[in-house]
């Protein structure tokens, strides 16, 4: 018999061991970097938490330091900020759900100048007096379109809706059957008329609008004619809509305002850049008396809606009450104006604003790029992810320019050829989503069989390779 026989056998009924105390955590020498951090109640929530997780089978028991480990793991989870910066692959360079346009750094630091500590943002400091807020950016935005007088509210739809409500609140507003639009987030125009206390009045068809319909229906309750510019779609074929010239004089002979919604915002001729062309807010002022337009689409600048024109209806627009409500922060005004100043260089525009910057790129530099990233991407990687450089093409995104395209290249990353096409579009999804877990989030977009990164975007690259430095892989979801 041997000695191992002779000892005895381990009951089947030993409690499992029991939990450290609380009080012996937070005692615990490695409690000291947490309690730092996040100081010693959160720390203590924290732990009775994780204990919680142990005791109701939730969690594997384990050792104070990695019970501590799991408090900090929980505790950075919890403190991650909500509002996360990523990087935006997905080819469309105006995300609107990443954050459309990128400021310059001209605009970061004029807001980083104002947001912690006083600033004259309500103060005319020549007269020692109350100040208007829209002074800042008013004489900019007037030079730059040759409007008469400005103002600026927190984005295009507020612009829309305080002129209407201005303008026409309980009177006829005139737009084209093709016109009526619905924008993200279901934002439509008859909508925003309603509330804006207005009647709409629809005048043409859905492809064709004529003068002769705005003439038949100019009256005595016409409080505003308006033309929405169609950002956001295209109508081929069989058209025609009114002369927006024509239209001008046409308002103006018979004593009614008339206001284009631009949508996108353009200060200038892109397609000098190589760009598809798009109106711009001086070539449209030319026939109208207003012009709404966004601050961070074409323009490139921070999120908020310009209202410009003639001087008599800015002034009665900036008396409506919705004016204080729809306001904007000194921040906003900051970025605003610093990022309308380079546009008075013109010559050096394409390299100082990142909209534009990135809309210019070409397909050569972009494929170059995606070249000299291959390498490094596909090691990161590993061999379960396939790394293809692809063509493609890009966007411009927010509305501006909804089908034309950029040439554009990317990081195709297909799946493993074992994996067969059935388990092809779960694989992809899977994949998307590590990539969206990565410390710094990277979203791309699934098509043709892959998770596709397209570069026009990216001018940090070694951000981006730090990023997939945290890679863990990706398998099968099934």
């Amino acid at each position: 018999m041997t000695l191992s026989a002779l000892r005895p056998s381990a009951p089947d009924d030993v409690p499992p061991p029991r939990p450290p105390s609380v009080e012996r955590l937070l005692a615990d020498p490695a409690a000291a970097g947490p309690i730092g951090t996040y100081g010693r109640q959160a720390v203590t929530q924290a732990v009775r938490a994780v204990l919680k997780e142990i005791r109701d089978g939730g969690a594997a028991m384990a050792g104070s330091e990695n019970l501590l480990a799991r408090v900090e793991a929980r505790l950075a989870d919890e403190n991650r900020p909500s509002l996360r910066p990523v990087f935006n692959l997905t080819g469309t360079v105006l995300h609107t759900n990443l954050g459309r346009a990128l400021l310059p750094p001209e605009a970061a630091q004029a807001v980083a100048a104002v947001m912690t500590g006083a600033s004259n943002l309500e103060f005319d400091l020549a007269t020692g007096e109350r100040g208007e807020r829209d002074d800042h950016v008013a004489a900019l935005v007037c030079r730059l379109t040759g409007a008469e007088a400005a103002l600026v509210v927190n984005n295009n739809a507020a612009a829309v809706l305080l002129v209407l409500n201005a303008l026409a609140q309980r009177r006829e507003v005139i737009v084209s059957r093709g016109e009526l639009v619905e924008i993200g987030g279901s934002f439509r125009v008859p909508d925003v008329m309603a509330r804006a206390g207005c009647r709409l009045r629809e005048v043409g068809t859905t492809n064709r609008t004529h003068l002769r319909d705005f003439e038949e229906a100019i009256g005595p309750r016409t409080g505003l004619v308006m033309k929405v510019h169609p950002s956001n779609y295209a109508i081929h074929g069989f058209t025609a809509e009114a002369d927006e010239a024509a239209l001008g004089r046409l308002c103006t002979q018979r004593g009614v305002p008339f206001a284009i919604d631009l949508g996108s915002g353009n200060l200038i001729d892109v397609s000098a850049y190589g760009l598809p062309p798009e109106p711009t807010v001086r070539a449209a002022l030319d026939h109208c008396d207003l012009v709404t337009f966004s601050g961070d689409k074409l323009l490139g600048a921070v999120q908020c809606g310009i209202v410009a024109g003639r001087r008599d209806l800015i002034a009665r627009i900036r008396k409506n009450p919705l004016k204080r409500a729809l306001r904007v922060d000194k921040m906003t005004y900051a970025a605003l104006e610093a990022t309308l100043r380079l546009y008075l260089h013109p010559e050096t525009l394409h390299e100082r604003l990142p909209t534009l910057r990135l809309l210019t790129r070409t397909a050569e530099a972009i494929t170059a790029q995606a070249e000299r990233l291959h390498p490094a991407v596909a090691e990161r990687l590993g061999e379960t992810v396939r790394v293809a450089v692809e063509p493609c093409t890009s966007q411009i995104g927010s509305g501006a320019l909804p089908v034309e395209t950029l040439p554009s290249a990317c990081l195709a990353l297909h799946p493993p050829k074992t994996l067969g096409k059935r388990g092809e579009g779960a694989w992809l999804k899977h994949l998307a989503a590590a990539f969206r877990a990565l410390p710094v989030p990277v979203v791309g977009r699934i098509g043709d069989g892959a998770l596709r990164l397209d570069l026009r975007t990216l001018e940090d690259e070694s951000g981006f390779l730090a990023a997939l430095d945290a890679w863990r892989g990706v398998s099968d979801p099934a």
